[in-house]
């Protein structure tokens, strides 16, 4: 993955989705990144393109990639991209979404 983010940031990155939005991570997994039949879901990198995760399906874990809607060029561009990724899965999976994350 090629990204402008140091390893740190990549790093505290994953760590607050993994903390905070494990079950956004799966919602994720199961309706944009095409893995329906996931019962968990662990993010794995970011970069400038998209966002990765490894999904457990079928009790294996499965590479997930889901690309952002722009190249992302700071940190703080993920954050938006996250919650707008969130909502399109809930969207499509007809969930509701929560409020601001």
């Amino acid at each position: 993955m090629s990204t402008p983010f140091t390893p740190d940031v990549v790093e505290a990155i994953k760590r607050h989705m993994n903390d905070d939005h494990g079950d956004d991570a799966l919602l994720i997994c199961k309706s944009l990144g095409g893995q329906p039949e996931a019962t968990g879901a662990k993010t794995t990198g970011v970069d400038t393109e998209a966002i990765e995760f490894v999904a457990v399906v079928g009790g294996e874990d499965v590479t997930v990639r889901v690309p952002w809607s722009t190249t992302l060029t700071e940190r703080a561009q993920v954050r938006g991209e996250v919650v707008r990724l969130y909502r399109e899965a809930c969207a499509a999976l007809g969930l509701p979404a929560r409020g601001e994350h």
